[in-house]
Parts: structure tokens; sequence; C-alpha cells
């Protein structure tokens, strides 16, 4: 799928002033970009992407706070998915108490004045909203990785944190080839990349220890979202990275 900034536009509703805009901050980059005409091209991914952006909107989440949690590393598109039907959820109710609301005053008996307050309440949202842009910190606040990751990440554009994640995915489709290959996790070639991966979370992240490394390992596969989200490279490729990361620690 190969679509004009045009089509990419009118297929999502929005403007092509927008995706230039979003292209700008590094929060929606072209799939590709003519080398001769400048024009730029939309696929598939973008349409996912911006899906996950028009539904945080949506949630008036902030441009930056947006970017902020798709460039997470990790990010999990099922899990957003829910979090955000049940912040819709809440947004609905309340829409149809104010409805409620407003048919109750029109009744003659009301003469036009809505007599109680709570259909305005919108706490219920606002906290579960809250919670949701907090869920990173919660989680993982209390760490010095955590804090390391701030202080790193603190003055990271919006196209750096995009540079960021791509060589990320760059690395786990290399894992994704060594399995492909045939490439044993504890070989020579395959405990090189474990060290590239994890030089690469110490450049951009936090100090990856050998504890926290082989944590990671361990996670890669005990957490479904990890799992699924490296996976999209190929099935299997959580389960060599774990048994990798695992020949590099002992």
């Amino acid at each position: 799928m190969k679509m004009s900034v045009k089509e990419f536009a009118a297929l999502c509703g929005v403007s092509a002033r927008t995706l230039r805009y979003y292209d700008g901050i590094g929060l929606l980059k072209p799939a590709a970009v003519d080398k001769y005409s400048g024009y730029r091209f939309y696929d598939g991914d973008s349409l996912v992407r911006m899906q996950e952006i028009l539904f945080y909107r949506e949630l008036d989440f902030s441009l930056k706070s947006i970017s902020d949690i798709l460039s997470s590393p990790d990010h999990d598109r099922r899990k957003a998915m829910e979090e955000q039907k049940r912040l819709l959820t809440l947004k609905k109710q309340r829409l149809e108490r104010l409805i409620e609301a407003l048919d109750e005053a029109q009744t003659p008996e009301q003469g036009g004045i809505i007599m109680s307050f709570e259909a305005f309440d919108n706490s219920g949202y606002e906290a579960a909203l809250r919670e949701y842009a907090a869920e990173a910190r919660e989680k993982w606040g209390g760490s010095e990785a955590y804090a390391e990751y701030e202080k790193k990440s603190e003055n990271y554009s919006a196209e750096k944190q995009g540079e960021i994640i791509s060589a990320m995915d760059g690395i786990i489709a290399e894992f994704a080839d060594f399995l492909k290959s045939g490439e044993a996790p504890d070989s020579e070639a395959s405990l090189g990349l474990v060290k590239r991966w994890r030089d690469f979370i110490t450049e951009n992240y936090y100090k990856c220890t050998d504890e926290i490394l082989s944590g990671l390992g361990e996670m890669y596969t005990a957490d479904e979202r990890f799992r699924k989200n490296i996976d999209r490279h190929g099935e299997g490729t959580a389960d060599f990275m774990s048994q990798a990361i695992a020949a590099y620690c002992r």
C-alpha cells in the first residue's frame, strides 16, 4: 500500500498541512520520500500510527505526550487500544449524562434548569487519564534506570525519538534474521548482537547492567506485550532474543 499525501490525508480526515507539521516535529514521518521530486508517500504502518495519534488527540493528549508515548521502548499497541477504549467509554458516559440532563431540563417541570450538576462531573475520566499518562512513571519511577532515562530523554526531540525507535527496530530485525537463517542463540554472532543491543540501551536510555539485561531478556518472553511487539519482526524472535541474552549473561 502506497499513498500520496493527498490520498493519505483524505483517508485519515486530516489536512495536508497537518501531515507536514507532524512530519516536521517527527511525530509521523512519511514511509518514503521520492529523492527526485520530494513527494512524500505513506503506507499501512503510517495508517496504524495515525490511528493511534488520532485516538490520543481525541483523549486530549498533547502532541508532545503522544510522541513520548509512541516512542516509549515498552509501548504496546494492543494494551494502548484497551486503555483508549476505557477512557473513551468514560467520556461517552459523561456525554450521555449531559444529554439526559438536557432532555430533563426541557420538560415544563424543570423550566429549562438542570437541577443537578452531577452531569458535568468529569472527575472519573480525568482520574483515569492521569493514571494512564503516569503508568510508566508509576511502574519504573523509583528506579535509578528510570531516573537516568528521564534525564537523558528530557531534551530528545520528537525526531530524535523517532530515530532511536527506528534504530531499535533495526537491531530487533537483525535478531529475526539470525533466527530465520538458523543462527544459534549462543553463537559468536548472536552474542555480538546482544552486546550491540546492550550498548544501544546504555547509550539511549540507561546503563544496562548485567542484572538489567538479564531481567529484560526474561521480560521479553514473560510479558505478552513485549513478546508480541518483538515478534512483529518474525514469530519466535522474542524467544531467540531471550535465549541469546541468557547465553550472553552466563
